[in-house]
């Protein structure tokens, strides 16, 4: 019997079908990122014990890195709205490109913090070739499904620090610039 290639009663998955996006934290994929930058960033260093994460306050950097092929990095972390999974998650960069591009738009006269614009992360090759591109969007308020999903998902980004889960219940999650925005 002769099997038909694009058949659709015998693909295994539907066309058009992509995984969807799971998980707290935003991993920049190839290609296009689009994000808004929901809270401002905590900032600190971030260093490796194996697999696990280990961050410090912005003050307390240590003095070496536990692995010294692995150098101990600065970050950000934030809470923002990814487009593509379409929900509130946590973006921690320490790309310092990324960080620079941000940091410049946000002394910008003319685009301000970057909680009135989307931005789109622009991610080519991988490893230590890898290029990172950051563009901002026309100026635009917030969606009601944006400013619905951020309310109900309480983030305290301090967790980060103890490693703790920054989903975890809690009384004093991370404010969220857009609540005391003109829009």
């Amino acid at each position: 019997m002769k099997q038909e290639e694009n058949n659709n009663e015998n693909a295994f998955l539907p066309e058009g079908y992509e995984a969807p996006v799971v998980g707290g934290f935003t991993k920049f994929e190839d290609g296009e990122n689009r994000i808004r930058i929901m809270s401002k960033p905590v900032m600190g260093w971030i260093d490796w014990d194996e697999k696990k994460p280990l961050r410090f306050g912005y003050k307390y950097k240590p003095e070496a890195p536990i692995d010294p092929k692995k150098p101990i990095k600065h970050f950000w972390a934030m809470i923002i709205w990814n487009y593509k999974a379409k929900c509130i998650q946590i973006l921690e960069i320490t790309q310092v490109g990324i960080q620079n591009k941000i940091q410049s738009l946000s002394k910008d006269e003319e685009w301000g913090a970057p909680f009135f614009y989307d931005l789109k992360i622009i991610k080519e090759g991988s490893g230590k070739e890898t290029i990172y591109v950051v563009n901002p969007s026309p100026k635009k308020p917030l969606t009601e499904e944006q400013q619905k999903a951020s309310l109900e998902k309480r983030i305290n980004l301090e967790a980060l620090f103890s490693n703790g889960d920054p989903y975890a219940a809690c009384e004093n999650p991370t404010a969220l610039h857009f609540q005391s925005l003109p829009f």
